[in-house]
């Protein structure tokens, strides 16, 4: 399954994890967030764009990650 790494502009406070479950949320930079998460499928990677749109954030961009980029753990979206 692929790996998904979503951009979104600003810092995304902690206390949001918990809306986006089994995503890793990092900071990339000050003006930054990154989501990090393992797609079921298209429907869940579009349910995610749809909370960001909800939160009212700046989609920066949404790039797939090679499956065997080194990531071991089973988060999904």
């Amino acid at each position: 399954m692929p790996w998904y790494e979503i951009r979104v502009q600003g810092q995304l406070d902690p206390a949001w994890a918990e809306w986006f479950t089994g995503l890793t949320i990092t900071h990339d930079t000050e003006d930054s967030t990154v989501l990090q998460a393992l797609a079921v499928d298209q429907a869940a990677l579009h349910g995610v764009l749809i909370r960001i749109r909800d939160l009212g954030l700046e989609l920066l961009s949404v790039n797939q990650v090679a499956a065997d980029s080194g990531r071991g753990d089973d988060r999904q979206v």
